[in-house]
């Protein structure tokens, strides 16, 4: 028998096509609800709209400010990421080289990050930001995200940097490189896969954060755009399209960087299965 017919085969693609099925549905209600107006969306909310209209779109996008809700999202996303890499692989560089209790120690503190909960310490956290006069601004949440995506990033990239040949390193301290050459030239391009994965770990919770922007966000020129997003849900009644809309331009900088990076994401998370 082929392989191709045996029975565990096609239950397992059963089992896939249907869960994509299972996943594909609520983005397809969203996508073709966000170009029908708020009555056929009641009226057929499943099938294709009568007539395609992007008033949605144009409203969101205008009159609801998402444009300056995107922009201090991508700010605060982008800021938080590249500082997430950039201390998350330095730290990973030298607990990786520096082998000794105190690096163990620290490693460990790093992981612990990954036990508790962050919001745990809303309260203080709340404390500090008005303290430090971050209320109502960027920064505040920037700091947070960078706090919060630590733990995974140091987890990730130290075993990655772990498993770079020793010889590698070896052999450009003996041609003079410095710590920093040998970080910046030999170590980051060969884990560029976990750097990839931890990009994507830590841009789908910052990007859909909800939680800290509500508590230490006010102003309404400094809102991101979950919270905006939010915001178009009333008590009483929900200008539906609007709100679709806004959802589907929001789902959109997450798939392109997944789109960008799913290579390098299937690379590392492959290497850190084999890797045990």
């Amino acid at each position: 028998m082929s392989r191709r017919f045996q029975p565990g085969i096609l239950a397992a693609h059963g089992i896939l096509i249907l869960w994509s099925l299972v996943v594909l549905l609520p983005v397809w209600t969203m996508l073709i609800n966000s170009v029908k107006p708020k009555r056929e969306i009641f009226r057929n909310p499943f099938g294709l709209p009568s007539e395609f209209s992007f008033d949605g779109y144009i409203n969101a996008w205008t009159a609801g400010k998402f444009d300056l809700y995107f922009r201090n999202s991508l700010i605060v996303a982008i800021v938080s990421l590249l500082l997430v890499l950039f201390v998350g692989s330095l730290a990973a560089y030298a607990l990786a080289n520096w082998r000794s209790r105190v690096s163990s120690f620290l490693y460990l503190y790093f992981i612990a990050g990954l036990m508790i909960p962050i919001r745990l310490g809303t309260i203080n956290l709340l404390q500090i930001v008005q303290a430090m006069g971050m209320a109502d601004k960027l920064t505040s949440l920037i700091f947070v995200y960078v706090a919060m995506g630590l733990p995974i990033a140091t987890f990730v990239l130290t075993s990655f940097v772990r498993s770079v040949p020793v010889e590698l390193t070896e052999a450009a301290r003996i041609d003079g490189a410095s710590e920093w050459r040998i970080y910046r030239s030999v170590t980051l391009p060969l884990i560029r896969p976990a750097l990839a994965t931890v990009t994507i770990f830590n841009l789908l919770p910052i990007w859909n954060d909800l939680w800290f922007p509500l508590i230490f966000i006010r102003n309404q020129e400094a809102r991101t755009v979950t919270l905006g997003v939010s915001l178009l849900f009333g008590q009483y009644q929900t200008d539906w399209t609007r709100a679709l809309s806004a959802l589907s331009m929001a789902a959109v900088p997450v798939l392109i960087v997944y789109l960008l990076m799913s290579s390098q994401f299937i690379k590392g998370l492959t290497a850190g299965a084999l890797k045990g």
